[in-house]
């Protein structure tokens, strides 16, 4: 739970100033921000080498120490404005990130039983979503009424996670696995499904956090504290909303949640690219944050058909599949939109088109030995 603090007072700063300091700071157009993101990107791509790490470092130590980097990276964004300067600490700040959500979701994984697995991520989310709350309360106030700058904000956003990873050394055990791990990489047929809507929801997430914000700011000209505004709305529905969505995972199952979640950002990417007026589109911005949290269901699926010492080698190589499309589409969607943004929300569409087909081989008693359903599951085994 105080991990799970730590990294929204982080990410929340980076994440709602990026794209103000962007586009009022630093400058950048279209394709350069798409760049920035992309490079983001990387060590999401790269994450399967945690299952190297945890030869030589405990999974709860290499956590730790992406805090820490998450923080650092966050704190130095402000003094580098250059494009070269944000590439540089972006990269350290998603190093940090990209590495302790790995380590997160193997974790809570390993450490959660199956059938209190769906409520408990809930909680985890409500717990970011509070800890989020609070740093954008914080952004608006310090922005509207303080006058703080960009430097200032961005560094005590970073040094406060800083301080908590800290205090999750000084002051927590270390807790052991349930399983011993491989340490080597894993991939298995019969985790098909999962690895391919594991990759799709990494397409359709970056169009989301890449894009949604940036239209926001560039088309109907959203300052940092009406954007962190956005924010604050995001995450108040979220410490109400995501622990029933976990209960709503665990009693209606996998399938039909995903097809809830699928169905919905359909509609949503349409109308962000048909949208001419800045209220709708913030409107589309908060209800589109809210159908991600739905994405609990990919994580309990996989739980349920997984061998237990695949956890945390899968937990790498998922993340690596998510960032395939995240390293490419950012700065390709990029040029896309230097010539037509709707294209660019329509792709979106796409994806979570594709999503919805597949969601719906996903066997309503997933375990393993039925990782999909008939009549696939006899084609594949074929």
């Amino acid at each position: 739970m105080l991990m799970a603090a730590a990294v929204p007072l982080s990410f929340a700063t980076w994440s709602v100033l990026i794209s103000n300091f962007a586009v009022e700071v630093s400058r950048l157009d279209g394709s350069e921000f798409g760049l920035l993101q992309s490079v983001r990107e990387i060590p999401g791509f790269l994450a399967f080498f945690v299952v190297f790490l945890i030869v030589l470092l405990r999974e709860q130590t290499i956590a730790i120490l992406s805090l820490l980097m998450l923080g650092i990276g966050t704190a130095m964004t402000g003094l580098f404005p250059s494009l070269v300067g944000l590439l540089c600490t972006t990269t350290i700040m998603s190093i940090g990130y990209h590495y302790y959500e790995t380590i997160q979701n193997s974790l809570s994984l390993q450490w959660i039983e199956k059938e209190r697995t769906p409520m408990v991520l809930g909680k985890l989310i409500a717990v970011g979503s509070f800890t989020s709350l609070g740093a954008y309360l914080l952004i608006y106030l310090g922005l509207s009424a303080l006058g703080l700058g960009y430097v200032t904000t961005f560094a005590i956003g970073g040094m406060v996670s800083v301080l908590l990873a800290t205090i999750a050394v000084l002051c927590f055990p270390y807790y052991p696995s349930r399983a011993v791990q491989h340490k080597h990489l894993v991939f298995r047929k019969r985790y098909w499904l999962y690895y391919l809507l594991t990759f799709l929801s990494g397409a359709r997430r970056q169009i989301f956090m890449v894009f949604a914000a940036f239209l926001m700011v560039e088309k109907f000209g959203y300052s940092a504290s009406a954007l962190t505004m956005l924010f604050l709305i995001n995450c108040a529905i979220n410490i109400w909303l995501a622990p029933r969505i976990g209960r709503l995972i665990a009693r209606w199952g996998e399938r039909n949640a995903l097809c809830l979640e699928y169905i919905g950002l359909i509609i949503v990417f349409i109308s962000y690219a048909l949208v001419e007026n800045g209220s709708v589109a913030a409107v589309l911005y908060v209800v589109d944050h809210v159908f991600f949290a739905l994405a609990i269901a990919i994580k309990t699926y996989f739980q349920k058909i997984a061998d237990s010492a695949d956890i945390a080698s899968t937990a790498g190589v998922s993340f690596t599949i998510n960032h395939v499309a995240a390293v490419v589409l950012p700065m390709s969607l990029g040029l896309i939109w230097l010539q037509s943004p709707a294209t660019v929300f329509l792709c979106g569409a796409g994806f979570a088109a594709c999503s919805l087909i597949l969601s719906l081989l996903i066997p309503s008693d997933p375990r393993e030995g039925n990782e999909v359903r008939y009549p696939v599951r006899a084609v594949v085994a074929e």
